[in-house]
């Protein structure tokens, strides 16, 4: 997952809440593009199940994949499990698509997917997602957090995410959460 670099993605889910939250960096090559992009999207096929989506990768990459994605609720209304394997199942299975160089943190009310190119949908068991340059230093922090903390899922993200901002080149501190 080291490759995808220029972002972090952090996924944090206590008890009833779940946190998506992204920095705001683009880097092209060692050079900062932008500070303050938005990379977690809240996306809303039915009123009452909105899933929210964070990327690490190719921008361009990224959207067509959440473009698939949105597709696949549509035909598999509250039951983004499955839209996330049909997802995995179409993205490594097809010509153009399997050339694209994203990760997907995706969570509903009722879990939290990692999805990837390789085919891989896996839910983590303590509900913690850290994708992109900087998400080994994020879920390092939101475990802390979480195991020695009474905090929120969003109070974690935002802590987690200053801490990989201020660690990862690749990372800034210009955060962006979305709360579920």
């Amino acid at each position: 997952m080291s490759k995808y670099h220029a972002t972090t993605i952090l996924c944090v889910r206590r008890g009833k809440q779940v946190a998506i939250g992204g920095d705001g960096q683009v880097s092209m090559g060692d050079t900062i593009a932008k500070a303050d992009a938005v990379k977690i999207r809240r996306l809303t096929v039915s009123d009452d199940h909105p899933v929210l989506v964070g990327f690490a990768g190719s921008a361009a990459d990224a959207f067509a994949l959440m473009e698939h994605f949105e597709a696949k609720l549509k035909e598999s209304p509250g039951n983004m499990k499955k839209a996330a394997i049909e997802l995995a199942k179409m993205w490594r299975t097809d010509r153009m698509l399997r050339r694209l160089e994203s990760l997907l943190a995706v969570a509903d009310a009722d879990c939290s997917l990692l999805i990837s190119g390789a085919g891989d949908v896996i839910e983590p068991t303590d509900g913690i997602i850290g994708i992109g340059s900087g998400g080994s230093y994020a879920t390092a922090a939101a475990r802390a957090l979480f195991n020695h903390t009474k905090m929120d899922a969003k109070s974690i993200v935002r802590e987690a995410m200053q801490v990989a901002g201020e660690i990862c080149v690749y990372t800034n501190t210009h955060i962006t959460v979305e709360v579920l």
